[in-house]
């Protein structure tokens, strides 16, 4: 059985679980803090961050793209359809939005959650900055608009099949839900597609977790939410 080095509420590693779960793929999850840069950590990933995924008798994927390549490559064919497109133009579209995801959105939004909210209660002394948070919230309303527009004129992120794109950007939200960033209320066809997706067996995994000392928003593991 593989096992995962993960956090909890790292976008990343939740859309890797994701992945796993939907392909019947059973894990060993070893919950690390990559932010505390423990030097046993480092001697398999000197970079500091999740996911990594080790199996016996392999290399360790280390990172995003080599963890999903390395789930695709080994379970999807054997188990069920995989998440990436095999249409040429389907399969622009999903990796589109997937680096939209992953790229601008964690940038401009999760990893300065993450880092003010998460991170910060492991250093002594260290509160949020509410300047950061400001930012943040303001960017995460402009992308929700830029998702509910896509939404309005299409089943799942990336066109009418579900896909990559869309557990990318499930991981992501899911993150912000489970510290109550995300106002459901306004957030359109965005609460549509969050429904549908979360209602799905793959899911469970998620809405099961919870993080010491930091409990989860109300309805966050509510699927009438």
């Amino acid at each position: 059985m593989p096992t995962l080095l993960h956090h909890p509420l790292d976008p990343s590693t939740r859309m890797v679980r994701l992945m796993l779960a939907e392909y019947g793929v059973p894990v060993d999850l070893e919950e690390i803090k990559p932010w505390l840069r423990e030097p046993d950590f480092l001697d398999i990933n000197p970079a500091a961050s999740v996911p990594v995924l080790i199996e016996e008798e392999a290399v360790a994927a280390v990172g995003l793209l080599a963890t999903i390549f390395t789930i695709e490559e080994r379970y999807a064919p054997s188990t069920v359809a995989g998440l990436i497109p095999t249409v040429g133009s389907e399969r622009a579209e999903m990796w589109r939005l997937f680096e939209w995801v992953n790229g601008k959105f964690n940038d401009e939004v999760t990893r300065y959650v993450i880092e003010e909210k998460i991170a910060k209660r492991d250093q002594r002394g260290a509160t949020p900055d509410t300047g950061v948070l400001r930012a943040a919230k303001a960017n995460l309303q402009e992308h929700l608009l830029y998702f509910a527009w896509l939404f309005a004129s299409r089943r799942w992120l990336a066109g009418d099949e579900m896909s990559l794109a869309d557990f990318a950007l499930a991981a992501h939200i899911s993150t912000l839900d489970y510290i109550g960033d995300i106002d459901w209320e306004a957030a359109g066809e965005m609460r549509d597609w969050y429904s549908r997706i979360k209602s799905r067996p793959a899911f469970r995994t998620l809405l099961n977790d919870r993080v010491i000392a930091l409990p989860p928003h109300a309805g966050y593991a509510d699927l009438d939410f």
